[in-house]
């Protein structure tokens, strides 16, 4: 990639190309739970958030009706930051001059004004359209003459509250790389590989770290084999994508004999979200929303198409590795993603820990710089993928930049195709794999309670 293509990419702020593309989508801007009291006990008297997403300041509130207003941060009267506004039930207050306003931005109270005064009738501050989602508050932040498109009815969004749990956590590194190496097929045969295996029933229910290890991609002869013994023996996988209405349907094949293929279908949805199996009823829908140019908060859906998910035991989990209130992981460059040279011999590919792998992804992120110079890079048939996304990405940044409209979940006229996508992962019969997947794909959605709940639902309507 040419110098000036990189730049191109990865820079997201206000007036930018990039950034322009980036907001013609809804953009996940805080956690529902970065509002409960029992986690940040600020809450409790002022539910009220500074957040920054693509180099942007913005400030987050809940009203008295429980209505969410994301405003601009800087008061329109002399600029002062309004989070550290009054949240009088009604509105924000500024502490400067007493100017107030509600969650549509509309300009409430001048209250240093001579009486009479005319002036809130032409003042407003910019509000942009806010939407709750399986735990996630998300935003539009397009232009303002601009309606947002509909909002996309996949899997992790259609799923009832007691089906999913959202999590997130900060990377300190452009959203960019957190997105590639999210959709690399190839790499968790090396970065997440354990060098030995454990009985299942040793790994325990710790739904954070050792998921990875615990997870059972099928049978052989009766046997069962964890996902770490595949990706470690299986190390050249097959790489295929398709072009769907939301992005690539991606598809690796590791060929275990001459009559059994392991299958894993993952979905890269464009511009930055992810879709992979956990596990055989489980699936992870994960976001990358830039906070600046050098950092970002990845946003994670867990989606359960079996029995309802125990959230508080999946956060407490996750709260082992990330700190609150700001989502900051424990781990990082400032102990070498706590990097030890005896584990790497005995243990693991990377030394970075058995119990969470997600720390795996960060040091693969994190370390390439905070912004990756994709000039020195040298990309290989594996890489089919990356090349992929990256032409799109060119692609649909010169056409915004051309007026024209943003591809896949942007686009209103393909809103009814945003549903789905499923993933498989398991082992199959070689030659008949197209089809088990699918088979197996439709039969977890025929499983999931609220699944069928929703197709009974359209059929008496």
């Amino acid at each position: 990639m040419k110098a000036d293509q990189n730049e191109l990419v990865t820079r997201t702020g206000p007036d930018t190309p990039c950034g322009a593309l980036l907001r013609s989508y809804w953009q996940p801007v805080a956690l529902v739970d970065e509002f409960n009291p029992a986690l940040d006990a600020r809450m409790q008297d002022r539910p009220v958030k500074a957040v920054r997403v693509m180099g942007q300041d913005f400030v987050l509130f809940r009203d008295a009706q429980g209505a969410w207003g994301l405003l601009d941060r800087d008061c329109p009267h002399r600029g002062a930051d309004l989070s550290f506004g009054r949240n009088e039930g009604d509105g924000l207050r500024c502490p400067f001059h007493g100017w107030k306003f509600d969650v549509a931005g509309r300009c409430l109270d001048t209250p240093a004004e001579p009486a009479g005064s005319k002036l809130c009738d032409r003042v407003r501050q910019r509000s942009y359209p806010v939407l709750e989602k399986s735990g996630i508050l998300f935003a539009w932040l397009g232009e303002a003459d601009k309606a947002p498109p509909p909002f996309p009815a996949f899997d992790c969004f259609a799923a009832p509250g007691s089906h999913t749990f959202a999590f997130k956590g900060l990377w300190n590194a452009n959203w960019l790389q957190c997105f590639e190496v999210g959709i690399d097929p190839a790499h968790p045969s090396f970065l997440h590989r354990f060098l030995n295996d454990v009985a299942l029933a040793e790994v325990g229910n710790n739904a954070a770290g050792k998921q990875f290890r615990s997870a059972a991609a099928g049978e052989i002869g009766g046997e069962h084999w964890p996902m770490t013994r595949i990706m470690r023996e299986f190390h050249q996988p097959e790489i295929s994508f398709e072009q769907q209405p939301w992005g690539l349907q991606l598809t690796a094949l590791r060929p275990m004999t001459e009559a059994l293929t392991h299958v894993r279908v993952t979905h890269a949805i464009f511009p930055h979200t992810f879709v992979i199996p956990l596990s055989q009823t489980m699936t992870i829908t994960q976001m990358h929303v830039p906070v600046d140019d050098t950092h970002t908060y990845w946003y994670s859906v867990f989606t359960s198409f079996a029995g309802p998910v125990d959230k508080e035991a999946m956060r407490n989990q996750r709260l082992q590795y990330i700190q609150l209130p700001d989502y900051t992981p424990k781990a990082g460059r400032h102990d070498n993603w706590g990097f030890s040279g005896a584990e790497q011999r005995t243990q693991t590919f990377l030394g970075m820990g058995e119990d969470d792998i997600n720390v795996h992804d960060q040091w693969a992120v994190e370390s390439m710089g905070a912004i990756q110079d994709r000039t020195r890079e040298h990309l290989g048939t594996s890489d089919k993928v990356i090349m992929a996304n990256r032409r799109t990405l060119l692609k649909a940044i010169e056409s915004v930049q051309a007026g024209g409209t943003a591809p896949g979940v942007a686009d209103a006229a393909q809103a009814a195709a945003m549903a789905g996508p499923d993933t498989v992962d398991g082992i199959a019969p070689a030659g008949e794999w197209p089809a088990w997947w699918r088979e197996q794909a439709q039969a977890k959605r025929d499983g999931a309670p609220w699944s069928a709940r929703a197709a009974q639902a359209t059929e008496t309507a």
